[in-house]
């Protein structure tokens, strides 16, 4: 059930964003072992100016394509976290020509208590999943 938050510049056809949505999805549920049907994203579009993403002092070139992917979790160990960054860079290449460069990810941990899917109740402490 991680919740997959994209930021990215507008301008991408419904094609190019499912295509990304789907890519992302996929390496999410090989790395982290998770069911095909938790599938929970976001996609916030910006004007060109309203997202300002350096490389840190890496040297990596930003295109109009980048993506900042923010991942809301259950905490993973690290060499899932090591796989999903890798994973998610090859199938965004692969489907979707974006360059590793292009992909800025930060993982966010919470627990089961962090996580409401309806009704007003806290379903993972319930006992209803």
């Amino acid at each position: 059930m991680p919740l997959l938050k994209f930021d990215i510049i507008r301008g991408r056809t419904d094609e190019q964003l499912r295509t990304l949505l789907d890519s992302a999805h996929q390496a999410m549920v090989t790395a982290f072992e998770v069911p095909f049907s938790d599938r929970y994203q976001s996609v916030t579009q910006h004007a060109a100016g309203e997202l300002i993403l350096h490389d840190t002092g890496l040297g990596y070139p930003r295109s109009a394509n980048v993506v900042l992917l923010t991942v809301i979790s259950r905490p993973r160990s690290q060499a899932q976290k090591i796989a999903f960054y890798r994973l998610l860079a090859e199938h965004l290449q692969v489907d979707c020509g974006l360059s590793a460069d292009d992909l800025i990810v930060s993982l966010v941990e919470n627990s089961d208590a962090d996580w409401s899917f309806g009704g007003g109740r806290a379903q993972f402490l319930t006992g209803e999943l």
